[in-house]
């Protein structure tokens, strides 16, 4: 009896690493040619990314917005992102890295590493990997001064020590400075790293509600990430900025399955849906949306689109170049141009 449960557990320890080493799973293998990848992206002089993620859920999911900035680091960017789990709820500190609510990660293994230098306790497809559990769009921006970015950098590093401090009542936030989904949450941060921080004095960053009784009223009050990066890119246009874009596919293959989800589900199977701005479409499918806002953010930044990058099995990353893709004034005449018509379209169908 001993001998067969010995036999047992180590079927079950062998199955588990064989798992862990597949493509697209916490501590496997990563792809070959990251580096290379990464300094074909990088011999364009931009000089930072806002990085758009997509929704893994069916409806309700913002995605999530993060900041890569350019020379921190001497052959990648540095991302800065809200911290989920920096909520100071006893959970979260248990499982979960909260040492910081502003996280700066190298973006190679914010994209596609698969071992974090947060340590064990990051979350895979979140902290880290973030391609294998969805796409990710890249805005990248050039002609940015090198004090916005110092700036940027200074006011993030200001959240982690009001964070450590546990302050209340900043020039940013009212109530504590801690996550918050509804409130202190990805896109706040980094709105009000460039209102605040940078100086765009005129950028519109809502506050949450003094008293949040109801849901409802404060999440008509939350910032969404691509609302946000909307509002970011007409704050560059306005600055004479020069933008592209990069789409940064989800792996399909994922089958690694997040033990702290209630739900199993591999992250090939999980939703990959463009993240809605606050509207009805906020509970519809990725692929029918019908208000303007979302269609027009989704044709705007697919013009702007300079590269494609997708991870295949066998040849590892694979980058696809645009050959013309266009300025931010012709993108935006055209998007709006088809957003209005398939608007129109749609909800007359519907």
């Amino acid at each position: 009896m001993r001998a067969a449960l010995c036999r047992i557990a180590l079927a079950s320890v062998v199955a588990a690493n064989v798992h862990a080493a597949d493509l697209g799973s916490k501590g496997g293998p990563e792809p070959r040619n990251i580096d290379e990848i990464a300094a074909v992206l990088r011999s364009d002089p931009y000089d930072l990314e806002l990085l758009i993620s997509y929704g893994t859920s069916k409806g309700g999911s913002g995605g999530h917005l993060a900041l890569a900035l350019r020379d921190e680091l001497p052959d990648d960017d540095l991302v800065y992102s809200a911290n989920y789990y920096a909520d100071r709820t006893p959970e979260h500190e248990k499982d979960f890295y909260t040492a910081d609510l502003m996280t700066a990660i190298p973006k190679k293994e914010y994209l596609w590493k698969t071992s974090s230098s947060l340590g064990d306790k990051a979350s895979f497809g979140l902290d880290f990997g973030e391609s294998y559990k969805r796409s990710v769009i890249g805005i990248r921006v050039y002609g940015v001064p090198a004090g916005q970015k110092r700036d940027l950098i200074a006011f993030f590093r200001r959240v982690n020590d009001d964070y450590h401090a546990r302050r209340s009542d900043t020039d940013y936030q009212d109530g504590e400075v801690v996550y918050g989904y509804l409130d202190l949450n990805c896109a706040k941060t980094i709105g009000m790293g460039f209102k605040r921080g940078a100086g765009y004095e005129d950028l519109v960053v809502k506050g949450a509600p003094v008293l949040a009784i109801r849901k409802l009223k404060a999440a008509l009050k939350a910032n969404i990430p691509t609302e946000m990066a909307m509002k970011l890119v007409k704050q560059w246009v306005a600055r004479g900025y020069r933008m592209d874009v990069v789409l940064y596919r989800k792996y399909d293959g994922s089958t690694y399955v997040d033990p702290h989800e209630e739900e199993a589900v591999e992250f090939r199977n999980l939703p990959d849906r463009f993240p809605s701005v606050l509207s009805r479409d906020f509970r519809r499918e990725g692929g029918a949306y019908k208000d303007y806002d979302n269609l027009y953010a989704m044709y705007l930044l697919d013009n702007m689109r300079k590269y494609t990058v997708t991870l295949n099995d066998e040849s590892g990353l694979e980058i696809e170049t645009r050959k013309a893709p266009m300025g931010y004034l012709a993108a935006s005449e055209l998007a709006a141009k088809k957003a209005r018509a398939d608007s129109r379209t749609i909800r007359k169908r519907g």
